[in-house]
């Protein structure tokens, strides 16, 4: 038996029957192996309370911008804590850094954010079950 055929042998009949997907192509557009390690990556990195209340501090400052010297109190966490989180948000892209002086910037890029964005947006397609926008 080839692994893209099914026999109906056990309804009764000796027919070799091809498999057909219900649903359509499963391929399309999908992340590559790598893709997905790096973007699980990033997720990974958004995944901490810590880090996502860091993210929507600078997103809603209304510089755009935030000084390190404010986020520890924040966020009640020490200077130390806040930026090893503020280091790993750097690393995966997600924020970018500006040194002033003694103190850091941060600022989030938008193009990063885009791309994760992106990846849980799937387009309104035609589901081929219904015929409906799924």
């Amino acid at each position: 038996m080839n692994v893209d055929t099914k026999s109906d042998v056990a309804a009764g009949g000796g027919h070799v029957l091809p498999l057909v997907s219900c649903c359509g192509s499963t391929t399309g557009d999908a992340l590559t192996d790598e893709q997905a390690h790096e973007l699980a990556a990033a997720f990974k990195v958004l995944a901490d309370p810590v880090r996502l209340r860091l993210v929507s501090l600078i997103a809603t400052s209304p510089a755009g911008e935030v000084c390190a010297c404010d986020l520890p109190e924040s966020v009640d966490r020490s200077q130390p804590t806040v930026s090893h989180h503020l280091s790993l948000l750097v690393t995966a892209g997600v924020v970018e850094r500006e040194q002033r002086g003694k103190w850091a910037w941060f600022r989030l890029r938008h193009e990063r954010l885009d791309e994760l964005a992106t990846v849980l947006t799937a387009p309104a397609t035609t589901s081929p079950r219904t015929g409906t926008p799924s």
